[in-house]
């Protein structure tokens, strides 16, 4: 049975039993805590969790998942891949353990032409908790399975939760035997785990059937405690589809399937080598196989390769896939190859994989080939040094691996692999402390979006106490009337908070928006009737729903139950929304310059300022700005309407309205319009009536943040005529300076560069001059150190490392090569020492590398650097210290002799 058969199937058995069917979601999460969706139950977290009101009783879905938590197990077992398919049924306070275990039951053995999967009842195995008595008895009395092939577990096996405070569960994991060919025999009743290592391939798990019954409450890990029955209980499954598929089509493992394996028989075709021996050769196919799949889903659902978060992971797929190739000896592009033959195998469950073909192809294959480059490059110097490291007895070290990764592209889990595979080590925390400033600009971007990670479960309990969202009227007011209906300080729920103290607040209703969809959030002011004064400084929405203002109490004492009256600061307010109308204006422009591919991928909307980030292979040429910039200030002079309208969401999809990507929306949408069709957009947040509020726009610039993601940075309003103002002052006082009019500054401060360019040259020149007339004077210096001649000079101030490179090498010529020679030159220019190090042949033969002793010196002066055995630089210490990285060279010659 196919793989598209199994999914059909699953989901026809369930609208026969009253389910609603809905589509998978997208690969790319709508929880910020995770980049993708990693199960089939991810998308209904919130209507287990009670954050939000399930839109039906009873669902089914079949949900893309990726998980590369254990990409290095890929091909390794049987059981390993990175994108699979996860087909649920699920049920919000409708059916439970019954409804649930029959269901499965009857679906996994009714017979083929009935509509099921044929599976035989006497070869399957269903591990429970040890105290589920109520699954037991269903189990065996009810449905008949053998108390023999029921097997114990304590909780720790089979329970599960959100690891947090709230919802949780036992489960039922339903196991198919293969035969004795697959593994030993297990026997039922309790046990500690099941199935043992040497049984899991026989004991196959086919589908999980999760109980949400209980509230859980603090604890880490499976250590927690159970605090009750829930009111409203829920039921989450999973079932495999590839492990279905390789058992109903009697293959050894996934990667055997009719979905996996056509790319699997093209790789073979490709290479001429065989699958199937056994060996490395095997893995090697299948990660091609899972890998051209993995990174395929991911373009189709809008990810773009990068270096960091989603892009990343995609990134490394496609590449591993690639080295994959290259390893079974096919160095020729393989994905123009590769990835027709998987859109082909899974374009009959996915469809959009044939209609969006081009685009994913586009991306996959500029992908492959800025990594083929990489290799080309990265290869050759990553021999270099292993060859060296092997020599030294020593690991590759974090400069290197760092090196690799900057300069040449090598990611370090290429790196690490690499080694792996010559039998070296890699020095990690020497490449991560590398990393750190990198990581940390990463990080602080992270932080910026609020509230991924954080424990929701307080906030959890009061929006359920609440009953329902907190109503927010900003659209329309900006001062409103209502009562504070819960304080928080430090995350806990108080009666009474006196001043001064960091709070948050929940109100009855709010005028405050709110971070979301780019929109910055208000600030402003909550007094109450008994004198307390907080000072807003953010508001954000922990869980969907529930609207928390955080912010200083400056005065007097806040209680919950007080009366309030809540007042967002307006001006702030109107200039993000002038922003926030500019941003979509920007958007539809660029529509109309780009095209659709212009698909808005984030933005910022604050004060006076606006940031677009959108979908494009290449850079705007400046042509395309300019057109952009006029079309969006044309528009601003018709003041246009803007309005607003709640429809479904398939009728906004109807009528055009664009979407963020990642994002994830109800079935009741707002859509803002702008010139009534001209510009229409799924949104949220607060804009502007008509676009002659908004008074200008201008683009500041459009750079690259990311593989396939542009940036546009604009002024708006005030700060863009502000910006202008100081343009024209700035341009004034220049045509005074240089005596000339506004338009012909650009070719007059082109001449006074090409003017200082060649003053430079000139003088770079005469340096040169300079340092070789003395270069003779210098070399009569040398030293015999323990028969060796070293020369270590300090040339000065202005030696940029360019010339200190030059007057090493003539130095160590000059010396000649008839004993061991070490040439050591420092020099510093804008406040950075530089050292370069130099050896001749007869040092070498004696022991002497030059990338060794520069280590030591350039660590003496505060810098770093490195280079090959007979020449090193290292640059960035301190001009004060060179003296000492000097001493430091001559007491490594002098450690490296014989005594």
């Amino acid at each position: 049975m196919r793989a598209a058969e199994i999914s059909r199937r699953f989901l026809e058995f369930f609208e026969r039993k009253q389910h609603t069917i809905q589509p998978s979601t997208s690969l790319v999460s709508s929880d910020p805590s995770i980049l993708f969706t990693v199960a089939g139950m991810v998308p209904f977290i919130p209507y287990i969790v009670g954050t939000q009101q399930a839109p039906h009783s009873r669902i089914a879905t079949v949900q893309k998942c990726i998980r590369t938590n254990d990409i290095e197990n890929v091909g390794r077992t049987t059981r390993h891949g990175t994108f699979f398919q996860m087909a649920g049924n699920f049920s919000f306070g409708d059916y439970h353990k019954r409804g649930a275990i029959e269901f499965a039951w009857e679906l996994l053995t009714t017979s083929i032409d009935e509509g099921g999967y044929g599976l035989e009842g006497d070869r399957m195995w269903v591990t429970i908790w040890e105290e589920d008595s109520e699954a037991l008895e269903i189990l065996t009395q009810e449905v008949g399975i053998p108390a023999e092939r029921i097997v114990l577990l304590p909780r720790e096996e089979i329970f599960w939760s959100t690891g947090q405070p709230g919802p949780a569960g036992p489960c039922a994991e339903w196991h198919y035997d293969r035969g004795p060919e697959y593994g030993p025999e297990q026997v039922g009743g309790p046990a500690a785990e099941w199935p043992s290592e040497e049984a899991s391939d026989r004991y196959l798990e086919i589908w999980n059937l999760v109980f949400d019954e209980y509230l859980r409450g603090e604890g880490s890990g499976k250590d927690f405690p159970l605090l009750g029955e829930l009111e409203q209980k829920s039921i989450d499954t999973g079932l495999g589809v590839e492990r279905l598929a390789y058992l109903l089509q009697g293959k050894q493992n996934m990667y055997e399937t009719d979905q996996v394996f056509p790319v699997i028989a093209k790789a073979q075709e490709l290479t001429g080598r065989t699958y199937g021996t056994g060996g490395e050769d095997d893995v090697r196919f299948r990660v091609v196989a899972d890998h051209v799949r993995s990174a395929m889903m991911l373009v189709a659902d809008g990810v773009r390769p990068g270096n960091e978060g989603r892009g990343y992971v995609l990134r490394r797929l496609i590449r591993r896939a690639v080295r994959s190739m290259r390893l079974l000896g096919y160095d020729k592009p393989c994905l123009p190859q590769l990835l027709p033959v998987s859109q082909a195998a899974m374009a009959e469950t996915y469809p959009v994989l044939q209609t969006d073909a081009a685009r994913i192809a586009e991306i996959m294959h500029a992908e492959e080939e800025a990594f083929r480059r990489t290799l080309e490059t990265g290869t050759a110097i990553f021999d270099q040094i292993s060859a060296a490291a092997k020599e030294q007895g020593t690991s590759v070290s974090g400069q290197d691996a760092f090196r690799l990764h900057d300069t040449y592209g090598f990611p370090i889990d290429l790196t690490l692999e690499m080694a792996h595979e010559v039998g070296l080590a890699v020095d990690e925390q020497g490449f991560r402390a590398a990393m750190t400033e990198q990581r940390e600009r990463a990080r602080a971007d992270a932080a910026a979006k609020k509230g991924g990670h954080s424990d929701t479960s307080v906030y959890n309990r009061i929006l359920g106490a609440q009953d329902g969202r907190t109503p927010f009227l900003g659209y329309t007011e900006h001062t409103v009337t209502t009562t504070v209906g819960t304080v928080l300080q430090d995350g806990l729920i108080v009666d009474e908070v006196t001043a001064p103290a960091d709070i948050e607040v929940i109100l009855a209703e709010t005028p405050f928006y709110a971070e979301a969809g780019g929109q910055l959030a208000d600030q402003g002011q909550i007094t109450t009737t008994g004198g307390a004064l907080v000072e807003v400084d953010d508001v954000q929405t922990p869980v969907t729903g529930l609207i928390v203002h955080r912010g200083r109490l400056v005065e007097g004492e806040i209680h919950a139950g007080d009366g309030a009256v809540a007042s967002i600061d307006r001006e702030r307010r109107e200039a993000i929304a002038r922003a926030h109308t500019a941003t979509h204006m920007v958007h539809q422009a660029l529509l109309e310059e780009v095209g659709e591919e212009a698909a808005q991928a984030g933005s910022e909307n604050s004060p006076g300022r606006m940031r677009f980030d959108f979908r494009s292979p290449n850079a705007l040429s400046p042509s395309a700005l300019e057109y952009v910039e006029g079309r969006v200030n044309s528009q601003l002079q018709l003041g246009l309407a803007v309005t607003d309208e709640q429809m479904p969401l398939e009728e906004a999809k109807a009528l055009g309205a664009q979407a963020l990507f990642g994002e994830k929306y109800g079935d009741i949408v707002r859509v803002v319009s702008i010139g009534g069709d001209w510009s229409q957009e799924l949104c949220g947040g607060t804009h502007v009536p008509d676009t002659g509020r908004i008074g200008t726009i201008q683009l500041l610039s459009e750079s690259s943040i990311g593989s396939g993601v542009r940036r546009v940075d604009a002024l708006v309003g005030l700060s863009a005529y502000r910006h202008q103002a100081k343009e024209r002052a700035l341009v004034s006082q220049l045509e005074e300076m240089l005596k000339t009019t506004g338009e012909n500054l650009p070719e007059r401060v082109r001449a006074l560069t090409q003017r200082v360019k060649d003053m430079e040259k000139q003088l770079t020149a005469l340096r040169g001059q300079q340092l070789q007339a003395q270069a003779g004077q210098i070399a009569e210096s040398a030293q015999d150190i323990a028969g060796v001649r070293v020369l270590a000079h300090d040339a000065g101030e202005g030696i940029g490392a360019g010339d200190l490179r030059t007057l090493t090498q003539d130095l160590r010529s000059r010396l000649g090569e008839d004993q061991p020679v070490v040439v050591a030159v420092a020099g510093h220019e804008n406040g950075r020492a530089a050292l370069v190090v130099a050896t001749n042949a007869a040092a070498r033969e004696a022991g002497l590398a030059a990338g060794a002793l520069l280590k030591g010196g350039a660590e003496a002066m505060g810098g770093r650097g490195g280079g090959k055995p007979d020449m090193a630089q290292g640059g960035g210490g301190d001009p004060q210290r060179i003296d000492a990285a000097l001493e430091a060279v001559r007491g490594a010659v002098t450690a490296e002799q014989p005594s």
